[in-house]
This record gives C-alpha cells, structure tokens and sequence, in this order.
C-alpha cells in the first residue's frame, strides 16, 4: 500500500492537492453504501464513485466562477453526508454495518478477497505510474511549460485522480476513509525536507510510510489502539521529530 501511497502522496504535496484526496475519501463511503445496497465489493463501489467525482470535477472545473476549493468543499461534504444517510436508512431497514470500520479501519475485517483486490489495485497504480510519470513531473513543475511541451494535461490530471480514487479504494479497510489523506500527505511532506530530488523523495516517502504503519501496528498491538489512528499517530510523529532543528 506505502509502495504507491508514498508516489502519489508526493504529486500531492508538490501540487497542493491534500483538499481533493479528502474529497475522494469521504466520498469513499457513498461509494461503499451503494456497494452495500447493491450486494457487490465495496472496493468496486468506492472506483465508480472515485471516477464519477473526478470526471465532475474536471468538468466543473473549466467554469471560470466557481473555485476548485468551494467545488472540493461541496462535493466532499455532500457525498460524506449522502453516504451517511444512505447508511442509516440501511441500518433503519434492519442491515448491520459497522460504521467505525469504514471510518477509521479495520485490520482484522480484511478477508483474502480484499487482499486480491488490494494486490490488483497495488499493481495497476505502480503500472500506471510507470508511464504517467514524466508528466506529472512536468506538470508539478509548471503546468503551462507542460501544456506548451505537448503533454495532455487534462488527460493526466482525470488519470491521476483516478489513481488516488484507487488508493482510497485499496486502503479503506485498513486506514479508514477518514485518514487515507493523511497516509498520502504526511510521509510525503515528511520525506520533502530530506530530499533533493524527485525520485528521492518518492523513495524516502514509501519508506516514511512503511515505518508509520509498522509503528502503528506496533502500537496497536501494544496499547489495543485502532490500527488507522495509531498508523497516523505514528507517521505526525515522525512529522514533527524531522521539523524539530526548524521550529
């Protein structure tokens, strides 16, 4: 999961996208309501939703009178709230849904399906970062030298947020909806100080992000603590300790 938490995280970071991978968690769990209601995988629920949200994004995004930041406000807020109520109504009609494992994640509620699921959203993301690549470097850097260099910037930027959409898929279980952001963003604004390139950073981000979910599993297994929260815990920590000789 790190292995392309950790990439993306850093697009994010350099883009200042933290506000649109919140807006694809919380609108995870009206993907997974739907998925519930429909009798089908979750993770599937989450993808069609994850691509819906991104595709009416890009297109709102070319109104000139509507901002990106109220557009992500809206639509996070508002498929977090329709995902809720679909719940409830659910759980009126008698269905039991264990809401706080979507939420906030459950290790233990991660069955050998997942896993599949997991490895095959882990494969596609790292195949397809393979050739996305160099274009989101450019367009990190300066999207109008990007644009003017010949790179569909458009096209890259639905395909990176479809990317995101399938992390938030992969790592809901685990991580829960409320804290997939902070997997992507903090190791990435973590490995940022250490790193004077690129690839470096990337490479430092994964391993940032593989020592807060191994700590945090450790702290779980410790205190009895939830594995989402005390992987996130974990990865402020090591936040903060890298910012120390700066505060």
């Amino acid at each position: 999961m790190v292995m392309i938490s950790g990439p993306l995280g850093c697009v994010v970071v350099w883009r200042r996208m933290a506000y649109f991978g919140d807006t694809l968690a919380h609108s995870a769990l009206l993907g997974t309501a739907m998925a519930i209601m429909l009798d089908v995988n979750p993770l599937l629920g989450v993808l069609i939703i994850g691509l819906l949200i991104s595709v009416l994004l890009v297109l709102l995004q070319r109104k000139p009178d509507i901002s990106s930041d109220t557009l992500l406000g809206i639509m996070a807020h508002g498929a977090l709230a329709a995902g809720l109520v679909l719940l409830a109504l659910m759980q009126n009609q008698g269905m039991r849904i264990d809401l706080m494992a979507y939420l906030f994640g459950d290790i233990l509620a991660v069955s050998w399906n997942d896993l599949i699921w997991m490895s095959a959203g882990v494969a596609l993301v790292l195949v397809a970062l393979k050739f996305l690549w160099r274009a989101l470097l450019s367009i990190a850097v300066d999207e109008e030298l990007a644009r003017s260099e010949g790179v569909a910037v458009e096209k890259v930027r639905l395909l990176f947020m479809l990317l995101v959409a399938v992390v938030v898929a992969v790592a809901m279980k685990v991580i829960g909806i409320l804290l997939i952001t902070a997997l992507l963003i903090i190791p990435a604004a973590t490995a940022r100080r250490f790193s004077n390139s690129p690839e470096a950073m990337v490479m430092l981000s994964i391993l940032m992000g593989a020592v807060a979910v191994l700590l945090g599993l450790m702290a779980s297994m410790q205190w009895d603590s939830p594995v989402g929260p005390s992987i996130v815990v974990a990865a402020v920590v090591s936040f903060f300790v890298s910012r120390l000789k700066t505060i």
